[in-house]
């Protein structure tokens, strides 16, 4: 018997195709939104190579307009929630991407309450629960922290994540208290790209591989790997848990000189590129005064990390791949894929 229909929004970005992958797999129909139908044929084609389609359709529907959500999301039971603005750079105008990223979560979830579907997942971030603490904080962040966004220097994307996760929240809560609601917040994510379309997360794994950078900043952060992004997504649906679950993930929280020196040790002299020295902090600082992503490292330079996700890991059922594997296994494909 076929399971039910999951609209999986954003369905062309990165963790979205691996969530479809993962959902088709499972046994579920999908639909999957894009902005334009042009995109379907090459989303389609892309999946096929992973997943049995004959189960996968497509809507039209834009984060930024109201056009196509009730229609995408009419006939299905569940929701994956995962398109938002992801910048490859801060805009001057930070309203340019919390905008679209709260108003367009709002915009799917009336269209979800209005439908009656039983179960939303939101693909939040971990931007929303580890900015804005004091450097010196040495305890563990968990599913109960939270992004402080008054605090100075937090980007606008960690503000767009976290105000986005805030509003669906907070509608939930209220005007749509017959949706079962939940949150993944993915760190850094790695893993295999499916194809040429990698969007902005692989961008670290692939200058490292070009050899982009002289050495990497002495900065920590959270990673996991895009599968268990997607499985994470999926047992959100089908978990026996209350509405409200805030699922973290992340496998390790590495060093970048950590995620080079895995790419090294599994690809060879294919990763002969990949810095093997940290920078001092006082070279970052240089740099940022002239450099906007080196900019945004400054603040993070020496910040010890670390994730206690075991509400996380217990709930859902969950191990996790090991982030140096996952790091390797993204460098492996963007070579395969002729973008490294």
């Amino acid at each position: 018997m076929t399971k039910p229909t999951v609209l999986i929004t954003g369905i062309s970005g990165f963790i979205a195709k691996h969530c479809a992958v993962e959902m088709l797999n499972a046994g579920y129909a999908v639909r999957g939104t894009v902005r334009s139908l042009q995109r379907s044929g090459e989303v389609r084609d892309s999946l096929a190579r992973h997943a049995d389609v004959a189960q996968l359709t497509f809507a039209q529907a834009d984060l930024e307009g109201d056009t196509g959500w009730n229609e995408a999301v009419a006939g299905c039971t569940h929701v994956l929630h995962i398109a938002s603005p992801f910048p490859a750079k801060q805009p001057r105008d930070e309203q340019e991407l919390i905008r679209p990223a709260v108003q367009g979560t709002l915009r799917v979830l009336r269209a979800a309450a209005a439908a009656k579907v039983e179960r939303l997942v939101q693909t939040s971030s971990m931007v929303a629960v580890m900015y804005g603490h004091p450097h010196e904080r040495s305890a563990p962040f968990t599913e109960a922290d939270w992004t402080r966004i008054e605090t100075p220097g937090v980007t606008a994307y960690a503000k767009s994540k976290t105000l986005a996760e805030r509003a669906a929240r907070e509608f939930v809560a209220g005007a749509g208290a017959g949706l079962h609601y939940s949150s993944v917040n993915p760190g850094l994510v790695l893993g295999p790209a499916l194809d040429r379309d990698i969007g902005t997360s692989a961008e670290v794994v692939q200058m490292m591989l070009r050899g982009k950078y002289p050495g990497v900043p002495r900065m920590a952060i959270p990673c996991i790997d895009v599968r268990d992004v997607a499985r994470m997504h999926r047992l959100a649906l089908e978990v026996d848990a209350p509405t409200g679950g805030r699922y973290l993930g992340c496998a390790d929280c590495l060093w970048l000189i950590e995620i080079s020196q895995a790419i090294r040790a599994s690809l060879g002299e294919a990763a002969r590129k990949a810095p093997t020295r940290v920078l001092p902090d006082w070279a970052v600082k240089l740099a940022g005064l002239f450099d906007p992503a080196a900019r945004l490292a400054v603040p993070e330079l020496g910040k010890q990390l670390r994730v206690d996700n075991t509400l996380t890991r217990r709930t859902l059922g969950i191990t996790f791949i090991p982030a140096p594997e996952a790091a390797a296994a993204m460098a492996k494909s963007l070579i395969e894929l002729k973008l490294a």
